[in-house]
């Protein structure tokens, strides 16, 4: 039997488990929000993205990576984060947190505004080391999220799928949406061959992405 393609990340060995637990339980500090590229800190350090769609669950899921719940704010209403906001892992990194795409609950000039600021940061950030894109795991990839692949996919920027809220899913239904994954990342040469599967609140995979960050970082 062959391989699935974009198969599940397994869960790290203990030495990489242990290098990710103590990236994040270093120090991790809110540096600046950002709402034009002349006011990105300087590219001198290694950094990693979060990108997804509005209510996606990016901030529960930075706040579950670092273990500390009020780090990102995280709210009901989509569209809340609207800066690119930068987070310092000790001294040596910066984690960033994109302003969500898609539907978003604010004016249309304001939503215009940060998606070109958007844009233009996945496509010139020569310090990008991976972009982390986040899929809901009860929805799939939409085209708003195609949307973002192929521009990582142009700006050659390696992209990883994260799927979020993954104990919202049926086991019948998560295989039907793995598959949808799959399938769509197959048209994207930027993509990174392993999905990770995570849900914030009951901590699954939260191990298994430290891991993957702290070898990249």
């Amino acid at each position: 039997m062959s391989p699935l393609p974009f198969p599940l990340a397994e869960a790290p060995e203990p030495v990489a488990a242990e290098r990710g637990r103590k990236l994040f339980a270093g120090p991790v500090d809110f540096l600046k929000g950002v709402v034009a590229m002349d006011g990105l800190p300087p590219d001198d350090r290694p950094e990693i993205c979060f990108a997804g769609r509005s209510n996606v669950g990016k901030s529960s899921l930075i706040n579950a990576l670092t273990g500390r719940k009020g780090l990102a704010r995280a709210s009901n209403t989509p569209g809340r984060t609207q800066e690119i906001n930068y987070f310092t892992l000790g001294d040596q990194y910066y984690m960033v947190d994109l302003p969500g795409y898609g539907y978003a609950e604010a004016p249309v000039a304001v939503v215009e505004r940060w998606q070109r600021l958007l844009k233009a940061y996945l496509a010139g950030r020569a310090s990008l080391r991976r972009a982390f894109v986040l899929i809901d795991a009860r929805h799939g990839v939409k085209p708003v999220d195609a949307e973002i692949m192929s521009l990582l996919d142009g700006a050659a920027v390696n992209f990883q799928v994260v799927l979020t809220k993954a104990d919202k899913v049926k086991e019948k239904d998560r295989t039907r949406v793995l598959a949808q994954v799959r399938e769509k990342l197959a048209k994207h040469p930027a993509a990174f061959p392993e999905l990770v599967l995570t849900s914030s609140e009951k901590g699954d995979g939260i191990a298994t992405l430290r891991a993957i960050i702290a070898g990249i970082a």
